[in-house]
């Protein structure tokens, strides 16, 4: 009896604070008042309910289309730089790497006359990219030992040991060590074209190598030598793994140059360094990377910490500029006839049909009644967008003034998506989503230029503006 009458009081007890916590308004939960002024805001009307009554079958996406824009389209350029065909990174992470190797490649079929649809193997850069990027992973963990498991480094090298994501000196740095070879020397595989299942297990075997790493750094009189040697034997079961998934990549292999008619003009044994320099030689040191973040000061260089590829590489830098200092700079490398790696918010205002990307694409304003008026500024801080996606930009359409209206980007989706696998963009757009673009040098200007040999900012790895891009 005892023991009920307990249980019943404390029971009474713990019900209190509930109660006091559901009657009272100012806890920072929603009342039973609030909610009846929440419901207002809902009529049930008769144009509500034929509103509801359509969008609880569609996507509002669908929904929100914009007809008054239909007739906005346009692909007429002024200046375009010509493009060939159309790659596809199919159900993978890499158009980074498809993005810089088709700037490489619109280069390498115009100097060397090459078939159209020529390609620089994108299954061999991706073999190496993953082994360098599982080398940067172990490497950080060996250097990184004496930090507690717990501490934001060390946390985030375990959440992220390997992606199939990256940027443009990633690009130049796999190129410069390991060179480039033809797509048809190295085609792609089917775990090239979808990473996720190997990708998962190259993380796993990864992870637990790291633990064993950590471990064995913290062991009385361990020395940097043996550490070395488990690491590297650790690569070479990596190593195993891709070339049962991706194919080894050839030392050497013989290639038959075809010309644009498609005829074998010259057949040659190369290898993948005397491959590059014979067709796509090329001095990334005279490569830059420009960014609009408004978020963080302009005029400004920033590095971001472990986002490189090659351990012994170089980390991502760019200079940060406002849009009115970029734009110039892109219109002069396209007139120059040459393509950019070029990144952005690729999902925002995007009509996947027409690819075309138009802040009047939707009208989401009108069809949920509110508005959603956050600059870029306030979408970065609150993560509301960032870059995403790399693709090759390579046309502008000028005013009469010389005012940018569109530009128009080689996609790597497939000559099937968007508009015959380009996009579109307005001018517009490109101000509100356009992240990073890389230049040539000499498409800089002397002052802006000069800006780029400043000392780094450093920024943590874990910036969420610099996600790799996919």
């Amino acid at each position: 009896m005892k023991r009920t009458i307990l249980l019943l009081a404390a029971a009474m007890l713990m019900a209190i604070p509930c109660q006091a916590q559901k009657n009272t308004p100012s806890n920072g939960g929603i009342s039973s008042e609030m909610m009846q002024q929440i419901k207002k805001s809902y009529g049930g009307n008769a144009a509500d309910k034929a509103l509801r009554n359509v969008l609880v079958n569609n996507s509002p996406t669908k929904l929100a289309l914009n007809y008054e824009n239909a007739t906005a389209f346009n692909s007429h350029f002024s200046h375009r730089v010509e493009s060939k065909a159309i790659t596809d990174q199919k159900s993978s992470g890499r158009c980074w790497m498809f993005t810089g190797l088709n700037v490489l490649r619109n280069k390498a079929i115009r100097q060397h006359k090459l078939p159209a649809d020529f390609q620089f193997s994108q299954a061999y850069l991706f073999f190496y990219d993953q082994l360098e990027k599982s080398n940067l992973f172990l490497q950080a963990v060996i250097d990184t030992y004496k930090l507690p498991m717990d501490s934001q480094e060390v946390e985030w090298l375990f959440k992220n040991p390997l992606s199939d994501g990256g940027q443009f000196t990633g690009v130049a740095n796999l190129i410069d060590k390991y060179g480039l070879v033809p797509g048809d020397a190295m085609p792609e595989t089917f775990n090239t074209n979808n990473t996720s299942a190997i990708a998962s297990l190259l993380k796993l075997k990864l992870r637990e190598d790291g633990l064993q790493l950590r471990e064995m750094a913290a062991q009385k009189g361990m020395t940097p030598a043996k550490l070395q040697a488990k690491k590297t034997e650790m690569l070479g079961t990596i190593y195993r793994m891709l070339a049962l998934t991706f194919g080894e990549p050839p030392a050497q292999f013989t290639w038959n140059q075809k010309n644009a008619k498609g005829e074998i003009v010259s057949t040659e044994t190369y290898t993948p360094m005397s491959f590059y320099e014979k067709f796509a030689k090329t001095d990334f040191s005279k490569f830059y990377m420009v960014m609009n973040d408004p978020t963080r000061e302009y005029y400004k260089v920033y590095e971001i910490q472990y986002d490189r590829h090659v351990y012994d590489g170089q980390n991502w830098k760019y200079l940060n500029l406002p849009m009115e200092k970029i734009a110039p700079m892109c219109i002069a490398s396209i007139k120059d006839s040459t393509m950019m790696y070029f990144s952005c918010d690729v999902g925002k205002f995007l009509d996947r049909d027409k690819g075309l990307m138009d802040m009047n694409n939707y009208d989401y304003a009108s069809l949920m009644g509110t508005t959603f008026g956050m600059n870029k500024e306030q979408r970065v801080r609150t993560f509301a967008s960032g870059s995403s996606h790399a693709m090759t930009l390579c046309a502008v359409d000028l005013d009469k003034d010389g005012n940018p209206i569109k530009w128009m980007v080689e996609n790597s989706w497939g000559s099937n998506y968007g508009h015959q696998g380009f996009l579109i963009m307005t001018n517009d757009w490109f101000n509100e989503y356009m992240f990073r673009v890389v230049l040539e040098e000499k498409y800089i200007p002397a002052d802006i230029r000069a800006m780029l040999d400043q000392k780094p900012i450093m920024l943590p790895a874990w910036d969420p503006m610099f996600a790799p891009e996919e």
